[in-house]
């Protein structure tokens, strides 16, 4: 009983509607809340157009404009006016651009203490900070829920990290997560709840939870959950929403399948040097480097305090001329109180180019750094190439390295920066009362109304694509021989060249492995059925479902990996394409691009057992394995979840 006393095993069994709490067993959850973004939200409103939905079944859906703000042509506003007439249709809240980010915004304005919510952006864990248990899914999961189905997934461990102390002066909760990265890896939370606890989380406000919170995605987590308890409290209570609140905290008996502990005192400023989040060095290590460009924002670093912090470190000071000082405020709400306290003026003042509210660099939506620079971000991801620029050197650091390294041009400790010239650490206070105004929010359409809207497509805006089912024989080339932590920003890229097409399934599916084989598409083309082979973590990061969709539309239809990461794992089902396990993992060795390989049986996938992967190139054998549930086993074999409700339909 003791994991039903943890906060996790609580949320979990307060919204279960199928299976047993029993790590590595699938379970169904109920959906009280979704959240969708522009770069994913545009194909969640075409499914539920191909799943005939007449009105949104959860408590309150949320579409976001956040990722695609830039308007170099038509295609991101043709989207935009897109989700904006699907939400008037559907029945969901619509976020307009320049609200903000999703993350935080939906935290300031939506969240609430004990509901559950499924996004369609893997960052959605950010929302544990309030006490909910948010997980990042793909699409047409989030559609479903919509549409008022359980979310499916792998019950996971439940990872308890107690923190204890407090973190000293230029250390902040960013650090704490690098922390944790530096400890674990990018994989150390695959099919993992991790749930904070401790006499430490006196020190960390709502806002700092949730730069924790946020990254547990770049940890592989399912989710985090910290208690729902005084500071959750005060910062609804300035939102002006204290009556959401809800005391939520593990009981005296809580026990975790895996326990970690992290004194805060000993927590000194970190780095994540390219081009991994899990690449993670103390910043005094790296003192020195030159940086090109600095910038402040992103989900992962979005409070007030990240801001204010900042602009009090730099006011009266000027940053390098050698450094681009870029600022994307998190959300419209915090962009006015910036102003209102004078924290906007010091930014300007100091050689700050301030951007509007949304996510901007984090995507690859401008911001690009110059090649052969450095730019430290207080960003989430570093993936190779994620910034829009092919050859980047991204490093990831808090508000206050970020700082004080604009002031100097290289990269520096912020405690040595503050002992030599006499700087005391910054400590500020957020509002007492937000500045939210709820009208910044279109509500949803009374349903007489939404029924009669018509949705607003255009051009670009192209049809989901049909799917065969699953053969009993696949035979084709393996087209791509990848390596470890393979991410969906490798796989479907992000940027501002690709993510105007993320409503043209036949137009971004040319961007699909390019930054790893630009001629991958090509020789995709004359291959009607062909194999990815990759090593462990495959699919790590984003919840885009674009990188499996992309990816079968040019004839994948089986990735034999090491492991897989959970969201793409699922997308690739979702999509009919085979995700397969290495019995061996050292077989992956023996395989080479352009290998012809078979396999077998398939319609047998429900039998336990494994697979016979035959190289016909090679005349060898490798055994493979999947980890699917029957349900999974029967959208496979439907050709993916789209046609498998058609014909269940018809």
């Amino acid at each position: 009983m003791g994991r039903e006393q943890t906060l996790a095993g609580r949320l979990l069994a307060e919204h279960l509607v199928a299976g047993r709490l029993e790590p590595g067993t699938e379970i169904g959850l109920r959906v009280d809340q979704t959240l969708t973004q522009d770069a994913t939200g545009t194909l969640v409103m075409q499914e539920l157009e191909a799943l005939g939905l007449d009105r949104a079944r959860t408590e309150l859906s949320v579409q976001y404009v956040d990722h695609n703000l830039l308007q170099a042509d038509e295609k991101n506003a043709e989207d935009h006016a897109y989700l904006r007439s699907a939400c008037r249709r559907f029945g969901l809240w619509f976020s307009k651009p320049g609200n903000g980010v999703s993350h935080p915004t939906h935290m300031e304005r939506f969240g609430v203490p004990g509901k559950s919510l499924a996004g369609s952006d893997s960052h959605t864990c950010a929302a544990g900070a309030l006490g909910m248990l948010a997980i990042g899914v793909g699409g047409l999961e989030v559609a479903l829920a919509i549409a008022g189905e359980p979310l499916y997934l792998r019950m996971p461990e439940i990872w308890g990290v107690r923190l204890g102390g407090e973190l000293p002066p230029w250390v902040s909760a960013k650090d704490v997560v690098l922390e944790m990265l530096r400890r674990h890896g990018v994989s150390g939370g695959r099919h993992r709840i991790i749930e904070y606890h401790g006499p430490g989380l006196a020190c960390l406000s709502a806002m700092d939870r949730h730069v924790i919170a946020n990254m547990g995605a770049e940890l592989g987590a399912t989710a985090t959950v910290f208690p729902a308890d005084e500071a959750i409290r005060a910062f609804l209570r300035a939102e002006g929403r204290e009556h959401d609140f809800r005391d939520l905290r593990a009981g005296r008996d809580a026990s975790y399948d895996i326990e970690d502990e992290i004194d805060l005192s000993t927590v000194e400023p970190l780095v994540a040097k390219p081009s991994s989040p899990g690449n993670v060095a103390p910043m005094r290590e790296v003192s020195g480097t030159p940086v090109g460009q600095v910038v402040i924002g992103s989900s992962a670093n979005p409070g007030f305090r990240d801001f204010a912090v900042a602009a009090a470190t730099v006011r009266g000071r000027q940053t390098a001329d050698s450094v681009s000082f870029d600022v994307n405020p998190a959300s419209r709400q915090i962009l006015v109180e910036l102003a209102r306290s004078g924290y906007l003026t010091d930014l300007v003042a100091a050689g700050a180019r301030v951007h509007q509210a949304g996510c901007l660099g984090c995507i690859g939506m401008g911001q690009a750094p110059a090649p052969g620079t450095n730019s430290l971000r207080t960003f989430p991801r570093n993936f190779p190439g994620r910034s829009g620029t092919a050859d980047d050197s991204v490093w990831l650091c808090s508000p206050e390295t970020a700082a004080v390294s604009a002031l100097t041009g290289v990269l520096t400790d912020p405690r040595d920066y503050a002992t030599a010239h006499h700087l005391a650490h910054p400590r500020v206070a957020g509002p007492a009362r937000s500045a939210a105004d709820p009208r910044v929010f279109a509500a949803p359409l009374p349903e007489a109304e939404a029924l009669r809207e018509e949705l607003v497509k255009g051009p670009n805006v192209a049809g989901l694509p049909d799917f065969d089912p699953l053969p009993d024989e696949i035979e084709g080339p393996v087209l791509l021989k990848a390596g470890d932590d393979v991410s969906t920003d490798e796989i479907s890229p992000a940027g501002a060249r690709a993510l105007p097409y993320r409503s043209n399934i036949p137009k971004l599916a040319e961007f699909t492995f390019t930054r790893i084989d630009e001629d991958y598409p090509e020789r995709a083309a004359g291959s009607p059925a062909h194999f990815v082979v990759a090593g462990e973590n495959y699919g790590q990061g984003s919840s885009r479902e674009h990188a499996a969709i992309t990816a079968r539309y040019l004839g994948l239809r089986v990735v034999l990996a090491r492991s897989f990461a959970r969201i793409h794992w699922q997308n690739l089902v979702n999509f009919g394409v085979l995700p397969l396990e290495f019995a061996e993992p050292e077989d992956s060795e023996k395989i080479r691009r352009d290998d012809v390989l078979s396999v077998s049986g398939l319609q047998r996938l429900a039998e336990p057992g494994e697979f016979a992967v035959r190289n016909l190139t090679r005349d060898e054998e490798y055994r493979a394995k999947h980890q699917l549930s029957p349900r999974q086993v029967d959208v496979l074999l439907a050709g993916g979840r789209i046609p498998q409700l058609a014909r269940a339909l018809h």
